[in-house]
């Protein structure tokens, strides 16, 4: 007979029954009785067959704790009663019997869409369209630290003319990668063979006229949850540090096709969370006393020290951000869904993002002109345009700002001289202001959804083979989330929402916005919203301590400076939805009054 809820209702019916009403001679049916199914009655919720450890009130008493609510003495009484019937059956895809696998593929049939109701997308109606900086003509250097350090846009010019070779190039940064990467630690895997091929085929298409544009040619670096066919792809941690995928990403294809060259796989804090890998910890080439902050540690550390043209980052909550700030760089971090992410390793499917990191602002608009794209893995991916002019002229844009963050910490002088800025460019402050609500309740869905995306390996207890095993580190807090409520993950899914439809109201207002680029706040509201953002060196400040990703430890102190030492800050652009041609066209403006992008970290 077919295990059912209903025939396990009417089973348990006629075993409570048997006592009472003889069988018939078959000893099936008690004498008297037709207890039956009744044809065309519906299951019912809590009559499965029960299963899992026994519960007590006691248990709930102690889960309530957990989930912060209070239930009356007889409503635990009832939640225990059937807790087996009702509640335990659900986890039989985990418990088994009939366990089933999930694909590391797979994705949540649920998918974010930024784009409410109604709403247009910044940029719209203007095309695809790309204008590039005009050529300045520049001489090629003599010495290779020169080179390695200039932006792609004039490398591109370089290789196009003929003026460098690719493998020259390639050449140049391989050798900088293997003399540095002993201090920064931002190497996982050196691609010499694989770069060295790419740049001949590379140079011998352009030296028979078949230039496939900027990025032809350029070396690059892939923070290591990229997949690259035949090449180690680990994820920074210990339990993946001998995978080898079959294929390729989306993005390392899209860049493969733009004839650019892979010369590393870049470091990344573990499953992509901070700066610690089992390697080490990969350093800030402006102060080697700390962190280069993460996850994308190895694409800002060696962009910043000129170890590659550019890399590629990922974010799901301030991943780009973060590390452009420490380590000086530009990162951009496009709108939700333009990039596709297949084949990149998924921390959380509604919140993960690729993006470029670069030394300068064009150059990531550049590159993310060649990996833009929906693709069928990828199924939040969707179609866009990229409309960007250099020397669009910023005059009359309306940057928005938050008054209170401006004057708080972890704003400085540095994001106030940056508002100053604007305005002397002709741009027009505006004041905004949002709801003081718990943005953090949404990092709900971060938690959970980092907890489905590895749940194989922290149930396998594989997860104590990370290096970083702190308080706030994956490990603890993959455990954790298995015990965050489903309610509370469906009611920040529903916040979310709320917090869109708050952001397209403050968009309404203003072009773009101008914030402290690590403020929590809009670091959270953004990753979940969805919104491009645009981290560019703004200045230098003096710190006193190093500056850690990690929470403070008492047992471990940070060091500490005397004098102070001098490090780069950055500030942080919001854009529109699909609005990042606005947001680097001020950045390129921005930049250029700025005057600071081109120095270097002392000893690089």
């Amino acid at each position: 007979m077919t295990k059912t809820r209903r025939n396990f209702l009417s089973t348990c019916a006629l075993g409570a029954l048997g006592a009472a009403f003889p069988l018939d001679v078959d000893g099936q049916t008690p004498v008297g009785s037709a207890i039956q199914q009744t044809p065309g009655a519906p299951p019912a919720f809590g009559t499965s067959e029960p299963v899992g450890p026994e519960v007590t009130a006691a248990t709930f008493v102690q889960a309530e704790k957990l989930v912060q609510i209070e239930m009356s003495t007889g409503d635990i009484a009832q939640a225990t009663g059937n807790w087996r019937e009702a509640m335990a059956p659900l986890y039989e895809r985990r418990t088994g019997p009939r366990k089933i696998a999930l694909e590391a593929g797979l994705a949540p049939a649920t998918v974010w869409n930024p784009m409410l109701p109604g709403m247009v997308p910044g940029g719209s109606g203007r095309g695809e369209s790309y204008i590039r900086s005009a050529d300045a003509r520049m001489p090629l250097p003599v010495d290779d630290a020169d080179i390695a350090y200039a932006s792609v846009a004039q490398l591109s010019r370089w290789i196009q003319a003929r003026q460098i070779t690719s493998e020259r190039l390639t050449q140049i940064y391989l050798d900088r990668l293997q003399r540095f990467d002993p201090q920064l630690k931002c190497v996982i895997t050196l691609t010499r063979d694989h770069a060295l091929q790419q740049a001949r085929q590379a140079d011998a298409e352009i030296a028979a006229g078949r230039y496939r544009g900027p990025l032809h040619g350029i070396p690059w670096g892939a923070k290591d949850l990229l997949d690259t066919a035949g090449i180690p792809t680990t994820y920074g941690a210990e339990p993946y540090r001998d995978r080898i995928p079959k294929k390729n990403s989306a993005v390392v294809e899209r860049l493969n096709a733009a004839g650019a060259v892979l010369v590393a796989k870049l470091s990344l804090g573990a499953l992509a969370l901070n700066d610690i890998w089992f390697g080490g910890q990969t350093m800030n080439p402006w102060l080697l006393e700390e962190g280069a902050s993460g996850s994308s540690a190895g694409p800002g550390a060696s962009t910043a020290a000129g170890l590659v043209g550019f890399a590629i980052g990922s974010e799901t909550g301030g991943s780009i951000v973060s590390p452009s700030m420490r380590c000086g760089v530009t990162g951009l971090r496009p709108t939700y869904g333009r990039v596709a992410r297949t084949g990149a390793m998924t921390l959380c499917w509604s919140l993960d993002k690729l993006g470029p990191m670069a030394r300068y602002v064009e150059d990531t608009i550049l590159v993310l002109s060649a990996i833009s794209g929906p693709d069928p893995g990828d199924v939040a991916s969707v179609p866009s345009t990229l409309s960007f002019d250099a020397n669009a002229k910023v005059a009359g844009l309306r940057v928005g700002y938050f008054p209170t963050w401006m004057k708080e910490e972890p704003a400085t002088d540095v994001d106030r001289a940056a508002l100053d800025i604007v305005k002397r460019l002709g741009m027009e402050p505006v004041e905004v202001s949002i709801p003081d609500w718990p943005y953090d309740s949404l990092n709900l869905i971060l938690f959970a959804e980092g907890a489905a995306a590895f749940e194989e390996l922290t149930l396998a207890h594989k997860e104590a083979e990370l290096k970083a095993q702190v308080p706030d580190a994956w490990p603890n807090t993959f455990r954790q989330s298995r015990f965050l409520s489903a309610v509370d993950f469906v009611q920040a899914d529903r916040m979310r929402r709320k917090v869109a439809a708050e952001m397209e109201r403050v968009f309404s207002q203003v072009d773009l916005l101008l914030v402290p680029s690590l403020r929590d706040e809009i670091l959270v509201i953004t990753n979940n919203t969805g919104h491009p953002s645009l981290t560019l060196r703004a200045g230098f400040v003096e710190i006193s301590e190093a500056r850690s990703d990690w929470a403070p430890d008492p047992q471990h102190p940070l060091p500490k400076f005397s004098p102070p030492r001098r490090v780069p800050h950055g500030v942080t652009l919001i854009g529109k939805l699909f609005n990042e041609g606005t947001l680097c066209q001020v950045g390129v403006v921005l930049e250029r009054a700025f005057a600071v992008a081109s120095e270097r970290p002392p000893g690089f």
